[in-house]
């Protein structure tokens, strides 16, 4: 059986020497199947799998001549058993293999990826644990909302990590498929318990009905799903390009001991890697678009997906890996700055309570309308005048018919914001 890869080897997966090697298990498990049912000789079976190998460059020797992959491939298998190798790929037909060890790769890769998701989700949940209660301004339409905690954007990015794993289990499972079922899935010409035990021993599930393929909604769910991970990276990444802005500058990518950010201005702390994440989710959504295009074939199979697949299985899955990698890392060793958050939370002079001395006033038996309006007609002084919210706030004759100078004091205090965090943090058992 194929070892089980770590994060690391992503790219080995998708070799050509591992892609031939997987197809080449493939085989040598369907002769031990036939061997086991008893249609060829198990010493044959045993020989196949004690001499089968293959050399690269031969095939593609052989593959000049024939214009025929697979045909080279076993051509050059062949070459290294003898006699017994007449019993190699017996009824099969070259997508039975093709795509059965297309399908172990993607289970593979699967496994790569919740390997990394789950190292990400715990480096956000402990980062996400050690800013718990720093306050930070909360932003909606880039605009400042009200506070909130710098724990609990980590903490969000965690959650939504969570639904990536249950994504990807779901799609492992959604691919995890084999099919040895001949020319146009009818098993003509071998028999279908060769197939359940080869599915059974690669640890894949029989396809109940294909084609000459297995049908191509599975691999788009599956591309689909890296594209969501993908977003979510990008999501992530977005978010601390937006807080290392000069303007902001609440958290930023480590900038290790002799690293430059411009040719051109020694002072640059560019946020480059984020960038480059948030770029390469863009490739993963176009390729998850041709995968989605792949599902139509002519009848019961044409070629048109496999020059796509060959391009979008491994590209897309490098790329996932290699970016929740470097975005694991980022987030590993962001600085973080609770000062400046302290700071962006006091430039609008606190315009952040404007909810707050809305609702007071509102307890107070105001109509809303009218409450709304008194504490907006202060806001906007602040936003075009720059006067001072709470002075005006005390000095508005309305409101102060309604709330005393001890009310609204307590209205300017961003603690009571912060009261249910622990209460959301014990949801996630932290």
């Amino acid at each position: 059986m194929i070892e089980r890869y770590t994060r690391k080897q992503m790219g080995d997966l998708w070799s050509l020497q591992n892609e031939w090697q997987t197809i080449l298990e493939v085989e040598m498990a369907a002769c031990d199947a036939m061997a086991e049912l008893g249609e060829i000789p198990v010493e044959s079976a045993k020989n196949i799998r004690a001499k089968a190998t293959f050399n690269i460059d031969r095939i593609k020797e052989i593959e000049s001549v024939t214009h025929h992959d697979i045909i080279a491939f076993l051509t050059n298998v062949a070459e290294s058993v003898g006699e017994d190798s007449k019993f190699i790929h017996k009824g099969l037909t070259s997508s039975d293999v093709k795509d059965t060890a297309i399908c172990l790769m993607l289970k593979k890769s699967a496994e790569i990826i919740l390997d990394d998701l789950k190292n990400f989700r715990e480096i956000l949940r402990r980062r996400a644990v050690e800013f718990k209660h720093t306050a930070c301004i909360g932003r909606t339409h880039g605009i400042h909302a009200e506070p909130m905690t710098f724990g609990l954007k980590l903490l969000l990015w965690s959650d939504e990590i969570e639904r990536d794993i249950e994504r990807v289990e779901h799609a492992k499972k959604i691919v995890s498929v084999g099919k040895l079922s001949g020319a146009v899935g009818t098993y003509s010409n071998i028999d279908p318990r060769i197939e359940e035990i080869v599915c059974d021993k690669l640890g894949l599930t029989p396809a109940r009905l294909a084609t000459q393929v297995i049908q191509r909604d599975r691999h788009a769910e599956y591309m689909t799903m890296l594209a969501i991970v993908a977003s979510t990276l990008e999501k992530i990444a977005t978010e601390v390009q937006n807080l290392q802005r000069t303007d902001i500058r609440e958290a930023e990518e480590y900038f290790s001991p002799g690293q430059k950010g411009s040719s051109a201005m020694p002072h640059k702390r560019n946020p480059i890697n984020c960038e480059r994440v948030a770029g390469m989710a863009r490739l993963v959504r176009g390729n998850a678009i041709a995968a989605m295009e792949n599902i139509t074939l002519w009848h019961e199979r044409d070629i048109s997906h496999s020059s796509v697949e060959r391009v979008i299985l491994p590209d897309s899955t490098i790329n996932v890996d290699y970016c929740i990698a470097k975005l694991a890392n980022i987030v590993d060793k962001l600085l973080v700055y609770p000062d400046a958050m302290l700071h962006n939370m006091n430039r609008t002079g606190g315009l952040i309570y404007s909810q707050r001395i809305l609702l007071a006033i509102v307890n107070k038996g105001i109509l809303r309308e009218d409450a709304y309006k008194w504490v907006q007609r202060n806001a906007m002084k602040r936003w075009m005048e720059h006067e001072d919210f709470k002075t005006n706030v005390e000095n508005d004759p309305d409101i102060s018919k309604v709330l005393s100078r001890e009310e609204i004091d307590e209205c300017f205090d961003y603690q009571f914001f912060l009261r249910n965090v622990d209460l959301i943090f014990a949801r996630f058992g932290l």
